[in-house]
């Protein structure tokens, strides 16, 4: 085994492997129509599945699962088997309980990283495909059994010539053309659906299935991923302060088009506080540190984590918190990160809406005063009666359905329309809410002057001083 070794991204992947490709949408065609004949035969069959062995069970006055249970369970594995779609909407419900009945958010746990891997040996083969050499001689052990597979791609450890433990994150075969045919036909649903039905014209479904079309075109760029990976380190090493968050090394001598390396880490998802537990290890200052350079990376840098379910935050076991999993990524133009520093400062130190009314209209999310028939001034006092109330509530207390509907309303009243930008923070919103209520019921994001540190200095002091509460190393 040698014990150097230079793979084709060894002096990092050339600019024209970053560009991301976008095959056509609107294309409909004999591949979608088979494809929707296999997706309704899994579902039905998975489903009347459940059903009758609950029947059986009921009749023969067996103990067993109630049928919600078990129709969930069935549902969710039926998710692994339809693929990355699916899955990516089983992660969606798992890290979202307050959209999705309880029941199903629970059973949608095993789409974050317990979905049915490919086999070792074709592993293998796509490691030697990329790297140019056979597994055994590129690494001092290869792990056959997977640490995860989730929707795109599974994850191995292994151990690099040199002693350095790494995993090696490795494209599901295939995958691309599945995911882009399963986006065609929720794009033609959503359009008919669009048409019949209030709810889904309102919250602008077609627009986040457009959404997700592009987040997917970006995550099956590995190059691009790595390359981000390392930019959002270099983000949250920036101020010096945010040694507790850690986003793990890429090792580029063995990295490939559809295959990164990178340092392993050994931590818990933060959404297992029982784990945490039993590791003796609290969850409420790595969580805050997190959130703090999560806010960071999106306002003063750019590049900011767009996928923040839990199976990409880990609490790892010497306390510290990690990101892990970089496929989709969000960078804001310099006008949006200045109208989320006017929202910040709003909510963290004056509540003055105005100036939140008139950054929402310098973006155009709002519709100037002559088409809405509304002054800034006006607009303010409005979004101050609609978001106001939530401000002083612990996170873990705030209704993420009643909220999601408050903004969509309000898009709706004043300018027509609802922003993507809205449907992003709504999706971040909801997996903060759920790590907050398992391991800090009690914070309030817009009272920790922590999270405003490197953002507004000066006030994030001031705030702390006021309120005599130390900032955390």
């Amino acid at each position: 085994m040698a014990a150097e070794f230079a793979g084709p991204f060894a002096q990092r992947p050339p600019a024209e492997l970053l560009e991301i490709q976008y095959p056509p949408l609107d294309r409909f065609g004999l591949a979608e129509l088979r494809r929707i004949i296999t997706t309704c035969w899994v579902l039905n069959t998975h489903l009347a599945g459940a059903w009758l062995r609950w029947l059986v069970r009921r009749v023969l006055r067996r103990r067993g699962a109630p049928l919600p249970v078990a129709a969930s369970e069935a549902a969710v594995t039926a998710f692994g088997k339809l693929g990355p779609m699916f899955v990516k909407l089983g992660q969606l419900m798992a890290s979202s309980p307050g959209l999705f009945p309880q029941v199903l958010s629970t059973a949608a746990q095993r789409c974050l990283d317990n979905m049915p891997p490919f086999p070792s040996e074709r592993a293998r083969r796509l490691v030697a495909a990329e790297l140019g050499r056979p597994v055994e001689t590129l690494f001092a052990s290869f792990d056959d059994v997977p640490l995860s597979a989730a929707s795109i791609a599974q994850v191995h450890a292994c151990q690099l010539p040199d002693g350095r433990a790494a995993v090696v994150k490795l494209q599901r075969p295939g995958i691309g053309p599945r995911m882009i045919t399963d986006l065609r036909i929720m794009r033609r649903l959503s359009r008919r659906l669009d048409k019949h039905v209030a709810l889904v014209r309102l919250m602008s479904l077609e627009g986040i299935v457009e959404q997700l079309y592009l987040a997917t075109c970006q995550e099956l760029n590995f190059a691009l991923e790595a390359t981000n990976q390392e930019r959002f380190g270099e983000a949250v090493a920036a101020f010096g302060d945010n040694k507790g968050v850690v986003v793990p090394e890429i090792y580029w001598d063995y990295c490939a088009p559809k295959l990164i390396c990178m340092q392993r880490l050994y931590g818990t998802p933060m959404d297992n506080p029982q784990m945490l537990l039993a590791k003796g290890i609290e969850g409420e200052l790595p969580m805050r540190r997190g959130v703090k350079a999560w806010l960071e990376a999106a306002i003063v840098h750019g590049p900011f984590h767009g996928d923040a379910h839990a199976g990409n935050l880990w609490i790892l076991d010497d306390g510290r918190m990690a990101f892990l999993d970089f496929g989709i990524m969000g960078e804001l133009d310099a006008h949006w990160r200045d109208l989320l520093r006017d929202v910040l400062y709003t909510v963290m130190f004056d509540r003055d809406f105005e100036r939140v009314a008139r950054g929402l209209r310098r973006c155009g999310v709002l519709a100037p005063e002559e088409v809405t028939g509304a002054t800034d001034g006006q607009l303010g006092f409005a979004l101050s009666a609609v978001f106001g109330p939530f401000l002083d509530a612990p996170i873990s207390r705030l209704n993420p359905r009643k909220i999601i509907e408050l903004m969509l309303n309000t898009a709706e009243r004043y300018s027509g329309e609802n922003p993507p930008e809205l449907t992003l923070f709504a999706k971040q919103l909801l997996y903060f809410e759920r790590y907050s209520n398992l391991l800090a019921p009690d914070w309030v994001l817009p009272m920790d002057p922590f999270l405003m540190r490197n953002i507004f200095p000066t006030e994030a002091s001031a705030r702390a001083a006021q309120l005599g509460t130390p900032m955390p190393d």
